[in-house]
Protein backbone atom coordinates (compact mmCIF):
# COMPACT_ATOMS: atom_id res chain seq x y z
CA UNK A 1 0.00 0.00 0.00
CA UNK A 2 1.57 3.61 -1.27
CA UNK A 3 1.93 5.59 1.43
CA UNK A 4 1.53 9.82 1.34
CA UNK A 5 3.86 12.34 1.40
CA UNK A 6 4.37 13.99 4.17
CA UNK A 7 3.53 17.06 2.73
CA UNK A 8 0.00 15.97 1.72
CA UNK A 9 -0.35 14.54 5.51
CA UNK A 10 0.42 18.17 6.98
CA UNK A 11 -1.89 20.03 4.70
CA UNK A 12 -4.71 17.54 5.21
CA UNK A 13 -3.95 17.94 9.06
CA UNK A 14 -3.58 21.95 8.68
CA UNK A 15 -7.04 21.83 6.73
CA UNK A 16 -8.89 19.44 8.85
CA UNK A 17 -7.63 22.33 12.09
CA UNK A 18 -9.13 24.90 9.94
CA UNK A 19 -12.59 23.42 9.33
CA UNK A 20 -12.18 22.66 12.70
CA UNK A 21 -11.69 26.05 13.88
CA UNK A 22 -14.50 27.48 11.40
CA UNK A 23 -16.96 25.62 12.85
CA UNK A 24 -16.08 26.80 16.32
CA UNK A 25 -15.94 29.85 15.29
CA UNK A 26 -19.30 29.62 13.53
CA UNK A 27 -21.00 27.87 17.19
CA UNK A 28 -20.00 30.46 19.09
CA UNK A 29 -21.45 33.08 16.51
CA UNK A 30 -24.88 31.26 16.75
CA UNK A 31 -24.33 31.25 20.70
CA UNK A 32 -23.88 34.82 20.82
CA UNK A 33 -26.95 35.60 18.51
CA UNK A 34 -29.31 33.39 20.32
CA UNK A 35 -28.08 35.13 23.50
CA UNK A 36 -29.00 38.35 21.72
CA UNK A 37 -32.12 37.14 20.21
CA UNK A 38 -33.02 35.81 24.33
CA UNK A 39 -32.42 39.55 25.21
CA UNK A 40 -29.74 38.69 27.42
CA UNK A 41 -28.34 41.08 29.32
CA UNK A 42 -24.86 43.35 28.38
CA UNK A 43 -22.53 41.43 31.21
CA UNK A 44 -23.84 38.33 29.57
CA UNK A 45 -22.72 38.87 26.60
CA UNK A 46 -19.73 40.08 27.97
CA UNK A 47 -18.98 37.04 29.89
CA UNK A 48 -19.62 35.09 26.82
CA UNK A 49 -17.18 37.17 24.59
CA UNK A 50 -14.67 36.56 27.24
CA UNK A 51 -14.86 32.67 27.38
CA UNK A 52 -14.85 32.67 23.30
CA UNK A 53 -11.51 34.59 23.47
CA UNK A 54 -9.93 33.37 25.90
CA UNK A 55 -10.65 29.53 26.04
CA UNK A 56 -10.97 28.75 22.19
CA UNK A 57 -8.94 31.73 20.87
CA UNK A 58 -6.38 31.50 23.03
CA UNK A 59 -6.09 35.03 23.67
CA UNK A 60 -4.33 35.96 26.96
CA UNK A 61 -4.89 39.85 27.57
CA UNK A 62 -7.90 41.88 26.05
CA UNK A 63 -9.50 44.71 26.58
CA UNK A 64 -12.48 46.31 25.21
CA UNK A 65 -13.74 49.57 24.62
CA UNK A 66 -16.85 51.01 23.66
CA UNK A 67 -18.06 54.61 22.89
CA UNK A 68 -20.42 56.16 24.57
CA UNK A 69 -21.37 59.68 23.75
CA UNK A 70 -17.52 61.24 23.04
CA UNK A 71 -15.91 59.17 25.44
CA UNK A 72 -14.82 55.29 26.06
CA UNK A 73 -15.41 53.14 28.74
CA UNK A 74 -13.87 49.83 29.01
CA UNK A 75 -16.64 47.26 29.11
CA UNK A 76 -14.33 43.76 29.46
CA UNK A 77 -11.42 43.20 30.31
CA UNK A 78 -9.20 39.88 31.68
CA UNK A 79 -5.54 38.91 31.35
CA UNK A 80 -2.29 41.49 32.18
CA UNK A 81 -2.32 44.69 34.81
CA UNK A 82 -5.46 46.64 35.10
CA UNK A 83 -4.87 50.12 33.68
CA UNK A 84 -6.99 52.81 35.49
CA UNK A 85 -9.41 55.06 33.55
CA UNK A 86 -7.77 57.84 33.27
CA UNK A 87 -5.08 55.81 30.63
CA UNK A 88 -7.37 54.15 29.05
CA UNK A 89 -8.90 57.61 27.66
CA UNK A 90 -5.60 58.34 26.85
CA UNK A 91 -5.01 55.33 24.73
CA UNK A 92 -8.43 55.95 23.10
CA UNK A 93 -6.96 59.14 21.91
CA UNK A 94 -3.64 57.83 20.93
CA UNK A 95 -6.06 54.89 18.49
CA UNK A 96 -8.03 58.33 16.96
CA UNK A 97 -6.14 58.19 13.61
CA UNK A 98 -6.61 54.08 13.75
CA UNK A 99 -9.18 52.27 10.68
CA UNK A 100 -7.94 49.25 10.58
CA UNK A 101 -6.40 46.11 12.38
CA UNK A 102 -2.94 47.15 13.51
CA UNK A 103 -0.16 45.61 14.94
CA UNK A 104 0.95 47.51 17.74
CA UNK A 105 4.31 45.81 19.53
CA UNK A 106 6.23 48.46 17.89
CA UNK A 107 4.33 51.09 18.71
CA UNK A 108 5.61 54.40 20.39
CA UNK A 109 3.32 54.95 23.26
CA UNK A 110 4.56 52.64 25.73
CA UNK A 111 0.93 51.10 27.30
CA UNK A 112 -0.02 50.43 23.69
CA UNK A 113 3.00 48.55 23.14
CA UNK A 114 2.28 46.18 25.63
CA UNK A 115 -0.32 44.34 23.19
CA UNK A 116 -0.51 43.38 19.82
CA UNK A 117 -3.09 44.11 17.88
CA UNK A 118 -5.58 46.76 17.79
CA UNK A 119 -9.14 45.67 16.20
CA UNK A 120 -11.54 48.68 15.77
CA UNK A 121 -15.48 48.06 15.17
CA UNK A 122 -17.16 50.24 12.64
CA UNK A 123 -20.76 50.21 12.15
CA UNK A 124 -21.95 52.22 8.91
CA UNK A 125 -19.07 54.39 8.99
CA UNK A 126 -19.13 55.06 13.06
CA UNK A 127 -16.18 53.92 15.12
CA UNK A 128 -18.03 52.33 17.79
CA UNK A 129 -15.34 50.43 19.67
CA UNK A 130 -11.85 48.88 19.72
CA UNK A 131 -10.69 45.88 21.49
CA UNK A 132 -6.20 45.61 22.16
CA UNK A 133 -5.36 42.02 22.34
CA UNK A 134 -2.00 40.97 24.15
CA UNK A 135 -0.32 37.50 24.83
CA UNK A 136 -1.78 36.15 21.71
CA UNK A 137 0.93 33.41 20.56
CA UNK A 138 -0.61 32.00 16.84
CA UNK A 139 0.33 30.72 14.08
CA UNK A 140 0.55 32.76 10.81
CA UNK A 141 -1.39 31.13 8.69
CA UNK A 142 -4.24 31.34 11.43
CA UNK A 143 -3.63 35.25 12.17
CA UNK A 144 -5.33 36.40 9.72
CA UNK A 145 -8.53 34.86 10.50
CA UNK A 146 -8.56 34.85 13.84
CA UNK A 147 -8.66 39.13 14.08
CA UNK A 148 -11.04 39.20 11.88
CA UNK A 149 -13.44 36.67 13.65
CA UNK A 150 -13.00 38.57 16.51
CA UNK A 151 -13.65 41.54 14.81
CA UNK A 152 -16.90 40.34 13.40
CA UNK A 153 -17.75 38.89 16.69
CA UNK A 154 -17.16 42.08 18.34
CA UNK A 155 -19.42 43.89 15.97
CA UNK A 156 -22.06 41.83 16.74
CA UNK A 157 -21.96 42.54 20.03
CA UNK A 158 -21.42 46.23 20.18
CA UNK A 159 -24.13 46.66 17.54
CA UNK A 160 -26.76 44.40 19.34
CA UNK A 161 -26.25 46.80 22.31
CA UNK A 162 -26.62 49.72 20.38
CA UNK A 163 -29.70 48.47 18.70
CA UNK A 164 -30.89 47.18 22.33
CA UNK A 165 -30.29 51.07 23.54
CA UNK A 166 -31.81 52.94 20.93
CA UNK A 167 -34.56 51.14 21.47
CA UNK A 168 -34.83 51.71 25.05
CA UNK A 169 -34.84 55.58 24.28
CA UNK A 170 -37.65 54.81 21.70
CA UNK A 171 -39.73 53.41 24.61
CA UNK A 172 -38.77 55.75 27.00
CA UNK A 173 -39.52 58.77 24.72
CA UNK A 174 -42.86 56.95 23.76
CA UNK A 175 -43.80 56.48 27.97
CA UNK A 176 -42.87 59.69 28.22
CA UNK A 177 -44.95 61.31 25.32
CA UNK A 178 -47.90 59.09 26.83
CA UNK A 179 -47.23 60.32 30.25
CA UNK A 180 -47.12 63.93 29.07
CA UNK A 181 -50.34 63.64 27.29
CA UNK A 182 -51.95 62.43 30.21
CA UNK A 183 -50.51 64.91 32.33
CA UNK A 184 -52.11 67.86 29.70
CA UNK A 185 -55.53 66.25 30.01
CA UNK A 186 -55.22 65.59 33.76
CA UNK A 187 -54.28 69.65 33.95
CA UNK A 188 -56.90 71.12 31.71
CA UNK A 189 -59.63 68.94 34.21
CA UNK A 190 -57.73 71.17 37.06
CA UNK A 191 -58.55 74.61 35.27
CA UNK A 192 -62.60 75.51 36.02
CA UNK A 193 -64.35 75.43 32.53
CA UNK A 194 -66.79 78.10 34.02
CA UNK A 195 -66.42 81.04 35.98
CA UNK A 196 -68.95 83.78 37.24
CA UNK A 197 -69.30 86.43 35.14
CA UNK A 198 -72.53 88.00 36.89
CA UNK A 199 -74.61 88.22 40.17
CA UNK A 200 -72.61 89.27 43.19
CA UNK A 201 -69.05 88.15 41.87
CA UNK A 202 -67.21 88.49 38.66
CA UNK A 203 -64.24 86.80 38.12
CA UNK A 204 -61.61 86.40 35.52
CA UNK A 205 -58.87 84.19 34.56
CA UNK A 206 -55.58 83.92 32.56
CA UNK A 207 -53.12 80.77 32.21
CA UNK A 208 -50.08 80.83 30.37
CA UNK A 209 -47.95 77.25 30.96
CA UNK A 210 -44.48 78.05 30.08
CA UNK A 211 -44.61 74.44 28.68
CA UNK A 212 -47.14 72.13 28.17
CA UNK A 213 -48.01 71.18 31.31
CA UNK A 214 -47.11 74.08 34.29
CA UNK A 215 -46.61 73.91 38.00
CA UNK A 216 -49.28 76.63 38.54
CA UNK A 217 -52.40 76.38 39.98
CA UNK A 218 -56.07 77.91 39.96
CA UNK A 219 -59.85 77.26 41.13
CA UNK A 220 -62.77 78.59 42.10
CA UNK A 221 -65.23 76.45 43.96
CA UNK A 222 -69.10 77.66 45.11
CA UNK A 223 -69.62 75.84 48.51
CA UNK A 224 -73.33 77.05 49.34
CA UNK A 225 -75.36 79.91 48.15
CA UNK A 226 -73.82 82.54 50.13
CA UNK A 227 -70.20 81.44 50.18
CA UNK A 228 -67.15 80.76 47.35
CA UNK A 229 -63.95 79.50 47.59
CA UNK A 230 -61.11 80.29 45.45
CA UNK A 231 -57.11 79.01 45.44
CA UNK A 232 -53.88 79.86 43.59
CA UNK A 233 -50.98 77.88 43.63
CA UNK A 234 -47.61 77.33 42.48
CA UNK A 235 -45.60 74.12 42.52
CA UNK A 236 -42.32 73.32 42.46
CA UNK A 237 -40.81 72.47 39.38
CA UNK A 238 -42.75 71.74 36.16
CA UNK A 239 -43.60 69.01 34.24
CA UNK A 240 -45.63 65.76 34.37
CA UNK A 241 -45.03 65.21 38.07
CA UNK A 242 -46.04 69.23 39.21
CA UNK A 243 -48.85 68.36 37.36
CA UNK A 244 -49.70 65.34 39.12
CA UNK A 245 -48.85 67.47 42.43
CA UNK A 246 -51.21 70.19 41.85
CA UNK A 247 -53.93 67.75 40.88
CA UNK A 248 -54.00 65.94 44.13
CA UNK A 249 -53.75 69.13 45.50
CA UNK A 250 -57.26 70.14 43.73
CA UNK A 251 -58.71 67.10 44.99
CA UNK A 252 -57.86 67.38 48.77
CA UNK A 253 -58.71 70.74 48.91
CA UNK A 254 -62.02 70.08 47.49
CA UNK A 255 -62.50 67.27 49.42
CA UNK A 256 -61.87 68.75 52.57
CA UNK A 257 -63.54 72.24 51.61
CA UNK A 258 -67.00 70.50 51.58
CA UNK A 259 -67.09 68.76 54.75
CA UNK A 260 -64.37 71.62 56.38
CA UNK A 261 -65.15 76.07 56.93
CA UNK A 262 -61.73 76.00 59.00
CA UNK A 263 -59.26 77.70 56.80
CA UNK A 264 -56.33 76.88 59.48
CA UNK A 265 -57.51 72.95 59.47
CA UNK A 266 -57.66 73.21 55.27
CA UNK A 267 -54.12 74.41 55.14
CA UNK A 268 -53.11 71.86 58.05
CA UNK A 269 -54.36 68.94 56.11
CA UNK A 270 -53.07 70.36 52.30
CA UNK A 271 -49.86 70.06 54.11
CA UNK A 272 -50.05 67.16 55.63
CA UNK A 273 -51.17 65.22 52.24
CA UNK A 274 -48.28 66.99 50.14
CA UNK A 275 -45.36 65.79 52.64
CA UNK A 276 -46.50 62.30 52.54
CA UNK A 277 -46.63 62.46 48.65
CA UNK A 278 -43.52 63.70 48.35
CA UNK A 279 -41.71 63.44 51.12
CA UNK A 280 -40.45 67.03 51.86
CA UNK A 281 -38.95 66.92 48.29
CA UNK A 282 -41.18 69.62 46.34
CA UNK A 283 -43.54 72.39 47.92
CA UNK A 284 -46.20 74.57 46.63
CA UNK A 285 -46.77 78.25 47.23
CA UNK A 286 -50.69 78.85 47.82
CA UNK A 287 -53.18 81.17 48.57
CA UNK A 288 -57.14 80.15 49.70
CA UNK A 289 -59.68 82.84 49.97
CA UNK A 290 -63.38 82.41 51.41
CA UNK A 291 -65.91 84.73 50.81
CA UNK A 292 -69.23 84.96 52.39
CA UNK A 293 -71.23 86.98 50.26
CA UNK A 294 -73.89 88.47 52.76
CA UNK A 295 -71.46 89.43 55.40
CA UNK A 296 -69.07 90.40 52.84
CA UNK A 297 -66.34 89.22 55.31
CA UNK A 298 -62.93 87.48 53.22
CA UNK A 299 -61.10 85.46 55.20
CA UNK A 300 -57.71 84.05 53.68
CA UNK A 301 -54.60 82.26 54.49
CA UNK A 302 -51.62 83.10 52.60
CA UNK A 303 -49.21 80.25 52.65
CA UNK A 304 -45.82 81.64 50.94
CA UNK A 305 -47.54 82.83 47.85
CA UNK A 306 -47.07 86.46 46.23
CA UNK A 307 -49.76 88.25 48.16
CA UNK A 308 -52.87 88.65 46.41
CA UNK A 309 -53.64 92.79 45.56
CA UNK A 310 -56.99 94.10 47.04
CA UNK A 311 -58.28 97.26 45.90
CA UNK A 312 -60.99 98.13 47.59
CA UNK A 313 -62.38 102.28 48.35
CA UNK A 314 -59.22 103.33 46.47
CA UNK A 315 -57.03 101.86 49.20
CA UNK A 316 -54.55 99.13 48.30
CA UNK A 317 -53.53 96.02 50.25
CA UNK A 318 -51.36 93.31 50.09
CA UNK A 319 -52.69 90.27 51.73
CA UNK A 320 -49.89 88.56 53.45
CA UNK A 321 -51.25 86.82 56.41
CA UNK A 322 -50.96 82.88 56.69
CA UNK A 323 -47.64 81.15 57.10
CA UNK A 324 -44.68 79.09 55.53
CA UNK A 325 -44.79 77.18 51.78
CA UNK A 326 -46.79 73.93 52.37
CA UNK A 327 -44.84 70.57 51.70
CA UNK A 328 -41.83 71.35 53.12
CA UNK A 329 -42.26 70.62 56.76
CA UNK A 330 -43.81 67.69 58.57
CA UNK A 331 -45.88 70.73 60.28
CA UNK A 332 -46.82 74.21 59.95
CA UNK A 333 -45.26 76.95 62.12
CA UNK A 334 -48.80 78.46 63.36
CA UNK A 335 -51.37 80.06 61.01
CA UNK A 336 -52.59 83.16 60.51
CA UNK A 337 -56.38 83.86 59.02
CA UNK A 338 -56.76 87.38 57.91
CA UNK A 339 -59.92 88.98 57.65
CA UNK A 340 -60.87 91.88 55.56
CA UNK A 341 -64.74 93.41 54.85
CA UNK A 342 -64.93 93.96 50.91
CA UNK A 343 -67.27 97.02 50.25
CA UNK A 344 -68.36 97.23 46.70
CA UNK A 345 -66.46 97.43 43.47
CA UNK A 346 -63.47 95.58 45.63
CA UNK A 347 -60.58 94.11 43.31
CA UNK A 348 -58.48 91.34 44.30
CA UNK A 349 -56.10 90.44 41.96
CA UNK A 350 -54.35 87.03 42.25
CA UNK A 351 -51.18 85.96 40.59
CA UNK A 352 -48.08 83.83 40.32
CA UNK A 353 -44.83 84.46 40.13
CA UNK A 354 -44.38 84.31 36.26
CA UNK A 355 -46.20 87.61 36.00
CA UNK A 356 -43.33 89.45 37.70
CA UNK A 357 -40.14 87.27 37.11
CA UNK A 358 -38.54 86.49 34.12
CA UNK A 359 -35.18 85.33 35.24
CA UNK A 360 -34.08 84.33 31.48
CA UNK A 361 -34.67 88.12 30.56
CA UNK A 362 -33.50 89.46 33.70
CA UNK A 363 -36.71 91.15 34.37
CA UNK A 364 -38.20 91.69 37.91
CA UNK A 365 -41.23 93.56 38.60
CA UNK A 366 -41.43 95.58 42.12
CA UNK A 367 -44.81 95.59 43.64
CA UNK A 368 -45.29 99.75 42.87
CA UNK A 369 -44.95 98.60 39.09
CA UNK A 370 -47.47 96.09 39.68
CA UNK A 371 -49.90 98.24 41.91
CA UNK A 372 -49.24 100.80 38.97
CA UNK A 373 -50.60 98.41 36.19
CA UNK A 374 -53.53 97.43 38.17
CA UNK A 375 -54.70 100.55 39.31
CA UNK A 376 -54.46 102.38 35.32
CA UNK A 377 -56.65 99.30 33.96
CA UNK A 378 -58.72 98.86 37.15
CA UNK A 379 -62.16 99.94 35.53
CA UNK A 380 -61.69 97.13 33.02
CA UNK A 381 -63.82 93.95 33.26
CA UNK A 382 -61.24 90.99 35.00
CA UNK A 383 -60.69 89.56 31.64
CA UNK A 384 -59.64 92.61 30.18
CA UNK A 385 -57.68 93.85 33.08
CA UNK A 386 -55.49 90.08 33.04
CA UNK A 387 -54.66 90.79 29.45
CA UNK A 388 -54.15 94.39 29.93
CA UNK A 389 -51.90 94.07 32.77
CA UNK A 390 -50.00 90.91 31.50
CA UNK A 391 -49.07 93.01 27.80
CA UNK A 392 -48.19 96.13 29.66
CA UNK A 393 -45.68 94.48 31.72
CA UNK A 394 -44.20 93.00 28.75
CA UNK A 395 -44.25 96.46 26.66
CA UNK A 396 -43.08 98.57 29.66
CA UNK A 397 -40.35 96.09 30.10
CA UNK A 398 -39.48 95.26 26.66
CA UNK A 399 -39.67 91.54 28.04
CA UNK A 400 -41.66 88.21 26.82
CA UNK A 401 -42.31 87.06 30.48
CA UNK A 402 -41.33 83.56 29.28
CA UNK A 403 -39.32 81.62 32.26
CA UNK A 404 -41.92 80.43 34.39
CA UNK A 405 -45.82 79.77 34.35
CA UNK A 406 -47.92 82.93 34.15
CA UNK A 407 -51.63 82.49 35.82
CA UNK A 408 -53.72 85.89 36.66
CA UNK A 409 -57.15 85.27 38.71
CA UNK A 410 -59.42 88.39 39.31
CA UNK A 411 -62.25 88.66 41.51
CA UNK A 412 -64.25 91.83 41.11
CA UNK A 413 -66.95 92.00 44.30
CA UNK A 414 -70.17 93.43 43.24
Amino acid sequence: MAHLPTSVINDESELIQLLLKRQAELNSLLEITQAINKNSSSNVLFEMLEVILNVHLKIGMVRLLIREGEHFYCASRFGGEFENAKTLQQTCQALSDYKNITALRSNPDALLSKYEYFVPVFHKDEFLAFVLIGDFDIGHELLGNDLNFVETLINVIVVALENKKLFKERVDRERSQRDMELAVEVQGMLIPRSLPKTGSVEVGATYLPNQNIGGDYFDFIKLGPEEFLWCIADASGKGVSAALLMANLQASLRAWSSVESDLVKITERLNEIVVSNTNGERFITLFLGLYNEKTRELRYVNAGHNPPILLTDGRIKFLKDGTTIIGAFDKLPSVRVGTEILSPGSLIFNYTDGLVESANEDVYISDDELVDHLMKNSSLSVDDLNEAILRNIQLTNNARMNSDDITLLSIRIL
